[in-house]
């Protein structure tokens, strides 16, 4: 099980998991670890980790001001296994000024907390409400893509040791061969081969993925 960075006992951030579309999207459970109602919530990943925030990497193809009273924005971000969809409003008006002022379609890092929403026919969707949207080049959106097929691979190598807590819940709480994300990450590998590097429109910035401390 990977190391957790920081502790539920001390006011600091928790570790941003670097985890790809298609996971994200088929991840639907979420906990807690204590009953403390300022305990952070996890969302399960069905790799076998806990995530109570993410960095993602990706092309923002589109946004949309989705409010009725007040500014509302959603992003749609790509990476090459799929789609995230962020929202930000009036709680987060930085990343929202982001959506609302870059033009698309921009490389963009983001670091958010994932946020589950049941639908009336039981479906569970999950989005990102962003703590920092920032522009950034092909190399960075690149960078990503092999760090995060990277951890996805070691977290599956390690998803069955003996006292993998979180690799035990996910097997009990998702029906998922860990065989498909290996076969997503290994895709997204190639895609960097195939990628002239320039699909859109370059960015800026030429930041390193991090995690903002």
């Amino acid at each position: 099980m990977s190391s957790n960075q920081s502790s539920d006992s001390v006011p600091t951030r928790e570790v941003a998991r670097r985890v790809f579309a298609r996971e994200f999207n088929d991840a639907s459970y979420t906990f807690k670890e204590s009953d403390d109602e300022r305990a952070p919530l996890y969302l399960l990943l069905p790799t076998g980790e806990r995530a109570n925030r993410v960095l993602v990497v990706g092309t923002l193809t589109e946004t949309e001001d989705v409010g009725d009273e007040s500014e509302y924005w959603r992003g749609r971000i790509v990476d090459p296994t799929g789609t995230f969809f962020v929202y930000a409003g009036q709680y987060q008006p930085e990343a929202a000024n982001t959506l609302r002022d870059l033009e698309t379609p921009a490389y963009v890092s983001i670091v958010g907390k994932p946020r589950t929403y049941e639908t009336d026919d039981g479906t569970v969707n999950v989005s990102l409400r962003p703590e920092s949207i920032t522009a950034v080049d092909a190399g960075t959106r690149d960078r990503w893509v092999a760090e995060t097929a990277q951890q996805t691979l070691e977290r599956i190598q390690h998803l069955d040791d003996e006292g993998n807590e979180y690799g035990r819940m996910a097997k009990e709480q998702y029906d998922l061969p860990p065989d498909e994300y290996r076969t997503t990450a290994l895709s997204a590998l190639e895609s960097l081969d195939e990628s002239d590097s320039s699909p859109d429109t370059p960015t800026q910035s030429t930041e390193s993925v991090s995690d903002p401390q």
